[in-house]
């Protein structure tokens, strides 16, 4: 049986696959690539078949295949289109021989349509916050990989701060009468730090190792509308009226212009964990 959790963040996804690409990859790109330092020494040790879960538009598999000229790597997605998106650049930006040791499938972490044992590594990038059970989705992830086998991810740590161009997009949408996005079902950000090495033994990880960080992103005023309208809450202005949408970004664009650059610099504690499969 499908999560329905999953199956309506693929759908998303599968609609948003070109703003993501565009504006919020880019925002998380250099965390993604950090990811790839963790798993050095085990492709120095002999990795050669890795599992991507969540693979997006790429920001970890394409710098994988291209940092490890040896490895095939094998990505996963609940959206179709981002797979689709994923395979596309990964045809653009990588020679011949290193896109052919890319495959891309549409499936949902909790249910990876792999053998036991297939994989010597795993990795994920700010994927693991959005499936319906974390636990579920380690545990098959740890299914998968060989014995020794080895899983890294990055993802969210909770924060009880506010963005502040969010804070203004929030109360500019109750002066407007727009009621806030209903929740998603997902598992939600990482608690802490402390959790994240938990949960990785609790699914049965050894050797598990969590390390927090912070990820900083500088939008500008204009970059942070585009992705608001282009990606983020694409489906609420496309549905606002013209005339509406207007006023709304008029004034949404004249009240951020009176914030400083710190405060347009998008802040947000992450954390690296990893583990190994008994």
């Amino acid at each position: 049986m499908v999560a329905t959790g999953m199956t309506d963040q693929g759908e998303r996804y599968d609609r948003m696959a070109d703003g993501y690409e565009r504006w919020w990859a880019p925002v998380l790109a250099p965390s993604a690539v950090a990811l790839l330092e963790h798993l050095d020494p085990v492709v120095a040790g002999g990795a050669v078949d890795l599992l991507d879960v969540g693979i997006g538009t790429g920001n970890l598999a394409l710098p994988a295949l291209d940092r490890w000229p040896h490895v095939r790597v094998t990505g996963i997605d609940a959206s179709a289109d981002m797979v689709k998106a994923a395979v596309a650049l990964a045809e653009d930006r990588l020679p011949p021989d290193a896109h052919a040791r890319l495959t891309a499938v549409t499936a949902f972490a909790d249910t990876l349509p792999f053998p036991d044992g297939t994989f010597d590594a795993a990795m994920s990038s700010f994927v693991l916050q959005l499936v319906p059970s974390r636990a579920r989705a380690l545990r098959e992830i740890r299914r998968v990989l060989r014995p020794g086998g080895s899983l890294a991810y990055v993802t969210w740590v909770k924060d009880r701060r506010v963005f502040q161009p969010d804070r203004i997009f929030d109360a500019l949408l109750d002066e407007f009468g727009f009621d806030d996005a209903e929740g998603d079902g997902r598992s939600g950000d990482v608690p802490s730090v402390k959790t994240a090495a938990g949960e990785l033994r609790r699914a049965g990880f050894r050797d598990v190792r969590a390390t927090g960080a912070e990820l900083a992103y500088p939008f500008t005023v204009s970059g942070y509308i585009a992705f608001l309208v282009e990606f983020d809450e694409e489906t609420l202005f496309a549905e606002m009226p013209v005339a509406e949408r207007r006023r709304f970004l008029a004034t949404f664009r004249e009240r951020l212009m009176a914030l400083s650059e710190d405060e347009l610099t998008f802040r947000a504690p992450i954390v690296y964990a990893t583990g190994r499969r008994g």
